[in-house]
């Protein structure tokens, strides 16, 4: 998928944001051929189980003191051969080796598509984290330019009132002061915006140079589910059958169960067949009934001979392979279990942390709401009294600033409860939803 001249100009919003990233993420793709290698790993698995066959043919001289190849007889006359050969093997009996390698390949196949799964998971809360960001940095540059406007109108009234000789020119100082103050803030947050734009295009595998902007949902109108639907028990249980890496070391637990069968049966003796067809022609062959040189395709017809055989091959000794690799696959067994105990507890740990914090972030937000209600009050009783000289620059610009600090911890504190509640909503299976 290749971004399209209208994709850039069009809004993005969360949805087509992790569609697409899940398409172009470098990581996403390296998974993919991950998967196909696993893939071809279990169709060359399949092939050993099919008897194997081999074509053969030669062509050559043959002089000094040799066998001739058609009668089985030595000779010193020189002449030229020409050889056909068919021959391959079966396996009858090994223990399941085969079968058991063919399984645990399957599994392993299953585990890398899932892997697919589980770099997509990763991309889409990553995207999601830094959507999040871009929205709340964008917000911010909104306060800062909120900020800014309000700092003009304060500086055209107290213009007004050093021209009437009301006020001293110092607070007119003062105001210019914090005037480019706010302004070099509003770069600063520009600057933070672009940031955060220029990770999302990473992501998104995405050339940084070209137009791109993120659709901005009211947050106070992002869906978000309850405390009580997101208990942290229930999402670890839900979690733990819908999570790629929980589904994918299940896969990987049962192909590592497949190995261990399969290298066991390399200990114990095979049972397996073999065939061979054969025919040779020479030049200077002879038909003795004629006396005449024998004809090509007559050689190769009298010549024609096929043998059947069943072997049985005990391992005795090889250097211990055989035994190291079952001891080896057992122990990956028991490392692959503990990977996957690991993993579980991680998970639970991570729920359990982001309950707590999603609380947390839930108080700081309504903590933040309330002060922003009370800065807003203190500023308009000090900007009235301002207004009529009743309050000096200095305490104006104070309460002004106060404000501003509480708004910008409104924003940072409302897109950070946001994503808590959302990553909870991700560990219990409902996606990415905005």
């Amino acid at each position: 998928m290749h971004l399209q001249a209208q994709e850039r100009v069009d809004k993005w919003d969360l949805r087509k944001l992790v569609d697409y990233a899940m398409q172009n993420n470098i990581s996403v793709k390296q998974a993919d051929v991950q998967a196909r290698l696993a893939a071809l790993q279990l169709t060359q698995a399949k092939y050993y189980q099919i008897p194997s066959a081999s074509f053969n043919t030669g062509y050559g001289p043959q002089f000094g003191r040799s066998i001739d190849p058609t009668t089985n007889q030595f000779t010193t006359v020189p002449l030229y051969y020409q050889s056909y050969g068919l021959n391959g093997n079966v396996a009858f009996f090994n223990w399941g080796r085969l079968k058991n390698n063919v399984a645990a390949n399957e599994f392993s196949a299953k585990a890398a598509l899932t892997d697919i799964e589980r770099a997509a998971n990763d991309v889409a809360l990553n995207v999601a984290t830094y959507y999040l960001q871009v929205l709340a940095s964008k917000e911010l540059i909104n306060v800062s330019e909120v900020q800014i406007a309000q700092r003009m109108a304060q500086l055209e009234v107290t213009k007004k009132q050093v021209a009437a000789e009301v006020l001293p020119e110092l607070n007119l100082i003062q105001i210019e002061a914090q005037l480019a103050s706010d302004s070099s803030t509003l770069i600063s947050n520009k600057t933070t915006f672009q940031q955060n734009v220029l990770f999302l295009k990473a992501l998104l595998n995405i050339d940084a140079a070209l137009p791109f902007e993120v659709e901005t949902p009211a947050v106070d109108k992002i869906p978000l589910e309850t405390f009580s639907e997101l208990q942290p028990e229930a999402v670890y249980q839900l979690a733990l059958g819908n999570q790629p890496l929980q589904k994918e070391n299940e896969l990987k637990i049962k192909a590592a169960e497949k190995t261990v069968l399969s290298n066991k049966g390399a200990l114990y003796p095979t049972i397996g067949g073999n065939y061979s067809l054969n025919t040779t022609y020479n030049n200077k062959a002879i038909d003795y009934t004629t006396g005449q040189k024998s004809p090509y395709g007559t050689q190769l017809s009298d010549n024609f001979r096929q043998s059947l055989g069943i072997g049985l091959s005990i391992p005795i000794f090889n250097s211990g392979q055989n035994r190291i690799a079952y001891e080896q696959s057992k122990l990956n067994l028991k490392n692959t279990v503990l990977q996957k105990d690991q993993a579980n507890q991680t998970l639970k740990q991570n729920i359990y942390t982001a309950y707590t914090n999603a609380i947390n972030a839930f108080e700081k937000l309504n903590a933040a709401k309330k002060s922003v209600e009370s800065a807003q009050k203190v500023y308009d009783f000090s900007f009235k009294r301002y207004e009529i000289g009743l309050l000096s620059t200095l305490e104006l610009i104070t309460n002004q600033n106060n404000l501003i600090t509480a708004k910008l911890q409104l924003v940072s504190s409302e897109y950070d409860y946001v994503f808590k509640m959302k990553l909870l909503e991700f560990y219990k299976g409902q996606g990415l939803k905005l």
